[in-house]
């Protein structure tokens, strides 16, 4: 499509209470300021959904879509992209799509931004015992002699990072201005890929046995489901620190809410096994632990950094251009 064709048309099937209201309305007004906008829709059943299928060239979609399989695209003889206004794309994409020659691209670098900056606040404050202390003088209400507090503090401290997704590599750009060591395992590379990063290559067994905090960027995957084992958070130094915010199946949660409630590992999680916990269980009140309902993506105004970059998109696309961002089938069996 060039600049002189016609305007892209568009369906956006993002689902309704999938943003805030105001993001809502700018993902529709900037889809209407470069495409024609044929209908904004929740599911591909209705009569609307099935009109607009039938003309659409650009599929808008994210976290509430349903899945779209081939029933969907035998009913959308014209698409060429789809746009994805969140990360990974698994969930709401058969291959198919694919294999029929649709073009692909995701937000998913755009979301990165805020899961790194979650992850090194919560690394900076693992280190300081922050919620701890917070906790403590909230009920106590009087200073304690710093002294006592048992706090490890960010200096000289190691931190191991598992996975050099984009989220990990950018926690490793993040890490940088601080006076910290950095380790990272990642199967998939070089020790000499890795020492190009900036950071120490190390092995799984050794980077868990020797750091104070361990972030988890790792893929969920077959191959991931588990990765961090029992024995590995047995190995972890007492007083160290798990945060993972990555996915609630890669660690061992029994093994890890064991050695947690032996009081001496901390756990920073945003993401679990189920995604909400059943309400009894024992991590929701351990002093050592602070769960987050699976905020360290992108949340608010972040959401429209995700937007934005889809918005991009389709600029890219009505100017006859390429995409930035595009998501090819053969990385999706070692993507998020």
């Amino acid at each position: 499509m060039t600049s002189t064709d016609r305007r892209p048309r568009i369906l956006s099937a993002v689902g309704s209470g999938a943003f805030a209201p105001a993001s809502e309305a700018h993902l529709a007004q900037e889809l209407a300021r470069y495409g024609e906008l044929l209908a904004t829709v929740d599911g591909f059943s209705s009569p609307q959904a099935r009109r607009a299928l039938a003309d659409a060239d650009v599929l808008v979609t994210g976290w509430r879509t349903p899945r779209v399989d081939a029933a969907v695209l035998d009913a959308a003889p014209a698409l060429r992209w789809v746009l994805h206004v969140a990360g990974s794309v698994k969930e709401q994409l058969d291959p198919e799509v694919w294999r029929r020659g649709i073009r692909v691209s995701s937000a998913v670098d755009a979301n990165a931004v805020p899961v790194a900056e979650f992850t090194l606040a919560a690394i900076l404050m693992a280190n300081k015992r922050i919620v701890q202390i917070a906790r403590d003088y909230r009920a106590q209400r009087a200073l304690v002699d710093q002294a006592t507090l048992g706090v490890v503090g960010n200096y000289r401290r190691r931190v191991g990072i598992v996975g050099a997704s984009r989220i990990g590599r950018r926690v490793v750009e993040l890490l940088r201005p601080f006076d910290l060591e950095v380790a990272l395992f990642d199967p998939t590379l070089s020790d000499d890929a890795v020492r190009a990063l900036g950071v120490l290559p190390m092995p799984l067994d050794a980077l868990f046995a020797c750091s104070d905090v361990v972030s988890v960027h790792a893929p969920s995957l077959p191959s991931t489901h588990g990765l961090v084992s029992a024995a590995l958070i047995d190995a972890m130094p007492s007083g160290a620190t798990l945060v993972n915010t990555s996915r609630g199946e890669i660690v061992d949660q029994e093994a890890l809410t064991r050695r947690v409630g032996r009081g001496d590992l901390y756990a920073v999680l945003d993401v679990t096994v189920p995604w909400a916990l059943p309400a009894d269980h024992p991590l929701y009140d351990h002093p050592n632990v602070l769960l987050t309902p699976h905020i360290a993506g992108s949340v608010g105004t972040e959401v429209d950094r995700m937007i934005d970059a889809q918005i991009d998109e389709l600029r890219r696309i009505a100017s006859g251009g390429s995409l930035a961002h595009p998501v090819l089938l053969d990385t999706l069996g070692t993507a998020a």
